[in-house]
């Protein structure tokens, strides 16, 4: 579909119909976006600098920042089940279990909107995928026959993830994990993968971000399990894009503007698991309220700044009630930080070792051999 680069106030409105505000919700969504990737690139800085001090044995004195647990969605989906078995909200990745909640809401009020307003990898894709739009017009939009079965991957990936966990694990394996050492260095583990990256990783890497280059938006659309699960529980959302059939003047402004090739002009509600309410479709519509964000039950409609503000202020919110509540910090110390330093190469770190629960346990045992 050849993209409309008309601008929404060229479009001739029959009589009786009023045009759109000029307004734009974009501007401040990349602010938002560019906000959230700020805060990320500097926890990222932080952790690196914490972990390099670690590994020095010299004196710690930049605090571990909590919100890299962000990165630990499998031991945040541990942690989660835990909880609800226990009542227990584990010390060892608190904040990642906060974060995992806090998304699971944007899911459940804001429709997939974490992916579009947060996500650094959503803002990521978005720039890979306007680098074949600046030189040929578009990128390349695989064809349905193939874009579906594609598209089933990431759930694939979401059952297996959620099998393993909901389905096999018991209250002991639960337990075993969530305070294993393994656990308790996952986020270490996880910047050593990056700062220590073999050849096939690299290459992995390399692969996915030039298939993101030729096809827009390949990782977030086909391959990742988190927009899957964001994407399952929006149907569930109390905000849905709605179009007003009436004065809808099928001008097809708002399905050209989709990233998600969601055919909006053809659709009165927009369920689709792929809408991760980016608002492009809104912004794009050139008749006053033709496309909107009526919420269930209200008769009122949100305006695209409220989101704005609401999808900040969830994140917010989560975070400052977490601290003021105890549960953003995790409780290790930095004496039992430096254990796990000096032994992170023994077998007891192996994600598939569980016999040892307890550092001081495998050093012990590595003493006695």
């Amino acid at each position: 579909m050849k993209e409309n680069t008309r601008k929404k106030e060229d479009v001739a409105l029959p009589p009786g119909l009023e045009r759109a505000s000029s307004f734009r919700i974009q501007p401040y969504r990349k602010i938002i976006q560019y906000g959230f990737l700020v805060i990320t690139l500097l926890i990222g800085y932080r952790f690196t600098l914490f972990v390099g001090q670690l590994e020095s044995s010299g004196p710690v004195i930049t605090s571990r920042p909590p919100g890299v647990e962000a990165f630990l969605p499998i031991s945040s989906l541990i942690s989660l089940k835990y909880w609800l078995l226990t009542g227990i909200f584990n010390k060892i990745h608190p904040a990642g279990l906060v974060l995992f909640l806090i998304i699971l809401g944007t899911g459940i009020l804001l429709k997939k909107g974490f992916c579009s307003w947060v996500c650094p990898i959503g803002l990521l894709s978005e720039i890979l995928a306007k680098i074949p739009k600046t030189f040929f017009g578009r990128g390349l939009n695989l064809p349905k026959w193939l874009d579906y079965p594609l598209r089933s991957i990431k759930y694939f990936l979401l059952i297996f993830f959620l099998w393993a966990i909901l389905a096999q694990m018991d209250l002991p394996s639960l337990e075993k994990f969530v305070y294993s050492p393994y656990n308790k260095v996952a986020d270490i583990k996880m910047l050593k993968f990056f700062t220590e990256i073999s050849a096939f990783a690299l290459w992995v890497l390399v692969g996915l971000v030039f298939f993101s280059v030729g096809i827009p938006y390949f990782w977030c659309r086909y391959l990742c399990p988190y927009g899957a699960l964001l994407g399952s529980i929006s149907w569930l959302s109390i905000m849905k894009v709605k179009r007003n059939e009436p004065t809808c003047i099928d001008c097809q402004r708002c399905t050209d503007a989709c990233p998600a090739r969601i055919k909006v002009h053809d659709s009165s509600t927009i369920h689709s698991d792929e809408c991760h309410c980016c608002m492009k479709c809104v912004d794009a519509c050139p008749v006053k309220d033709t496309l909107s964000l009526p919420i269930v039950g209200v008769k009122k409609k949100m305006s695209r700044m409220v989101y704005a503000v609401l999808i900040v202020l969830l994140f917010l919110l989560g975070t400052s009630i977490a601290r003021w509540t105890g549960f953003w910090q995790n409780e290790i110390s930095i004496e039992e930080y430096n254990l796990h330093i000096e032994h992170l190469d023994e077998p007891w770190f192996d994600h598939n070792r569980g016999e040892v629960e307890d550092i001081s346990e495998g050093v012990k045992l590595r003493e006695d051999q």
